[in-house]
């Protein structure tokens, strides 16, 4: 018979093995998802679009980088960032170093909450408190997404709003846009970040416009009045990031917690989403970054997402 004290060794063991796993190898094995999304008129041929998101950049990240340069290779037609570039206020250098070649594709970009405040240390056991209670989000009672906004550390985000403007990228941060993306008028719609309450959603309201050939809607964190909102104004497809897919998941099961209202089974991925009686699809990135101080993921490696939208059926 084993002695008894060797049960909780056991598991001190196996705790220790998973930790050095997902803050050791996962959180650096960076993956690519290819999904098609049936979005576009009949007869257009497809268009291919990057979704990077959440890559929190600190100072000294190299292979995320060199991981984040080498997407360039995939020649995408679009790149859209949906936001939380930073997690250090230094990184902004290497965050434009890393995006430079895919800079020189079509872009469009949405901040969120990391990219204007430095990250706050988390303790771990809100995972564990959001899960006892049944709750599958970590949004704070007053709904700013952020405690202590006031004295927050500055980021330096209007260096990385100057980079991606001179790459001709499109800010979408509660404004509207257009490109013509691979022989088609596409119309982006965006917002600036629900999580901390930035989101003017009557400054862009109205819905596609009848003479785009496509419309897409934008934005970092998939709160649900957001998703409401877009989908009853008939956009066709919403990109989000924020949820880092959970970050900690449970194998065979899935996340926890979305760090927002969104519920857990569509916390990364392509889903849909019904409003007004209307239907869009909804892809939310589980990011390719975690906050400086939980770096950490497991059964939820970083990723980003290379879309091809086709000709709906």
């Amino acid at each position: 018979m084993r002695p008894l004290y060797s049960v909780p060794l056991g598991i001190a063991a196996t705790g220790a093995a998973c930790l050095a796993y997902s803050a050791g190898y996962e959180v650096r094995s960076f993956r690519l998802r290819r999904i098609d999304v049936p979005v576009l008129p009949k007869g257009a041929r497809p268009v291919r679009v990057l979704q990077v998101s959440d890559i929190h950049m600190v100072s000294g990240q190299e292979k995320k980088q060199r991981w984040l340069k080498s997407l360039a290779g995939l020649r995408p037609d679009l790149v859209v960032n949906t936001g939380d570039n930073l997690s250090d206020p230094l990184g902004v250098p290497a965050t434009l170093d890393a995006l430079g070649p895919l800079m020189d594709f079509p872009g469009v970009y949405v901040f969120g909450s990391n990219d204007y405040y430095g990250p706050a240390r988390k303790n771990p056991a809100r995972y564990l408190s959001a899960m006892r209670s049944g709750i599958h989000g970590l949004n704070n009672p007053d709904g700013t997404g952020k405690r202590g906004i006031t004295g927050a550390v500055h980021n330096p985000w209007e260096k990385l709003r100057d980079g991606f403007d001179a790459a001709g990228w499109l800010d979408l941060t509660n404004r509207r846009g257009r490109l013509p993306i691979g022989g088609l008028d596409i119309e982006f719609t965006g917002l600036d970040d629900p999580h901390i309450r930035r989101d003017r959603y009557a400054e862009v309201a109205g819905g596609p416009s009848a003479d785009a050939d496509l419309s897409l809607a934008v934005v970092h964190a998939p709160y649900l009045r957001v998703l409401d909102a877009f989908t009853a104004d008939r956009y066709p497809l919403i990109l989000a990031g924020h949820t880092h897919g959970g970050q900690l998941c449970v194998p065979f099961y899935g996340a926890l917690v979305t760090n927002c209202d969104l519920d857990a089974k569509r916390v990364k991925g392509l889903s849909t989403h019904q409003a007004g009686g209307r239907r869009s699809h909804l892809h939310v990135s589980a990011g390719c970054g975690t906050n400086r101080y939980t770096p950490v993921r497991f059964a939820c490696p970083p990723e980003a997402t290379l879309l091809t939208l086709v000709a709906a059926r």
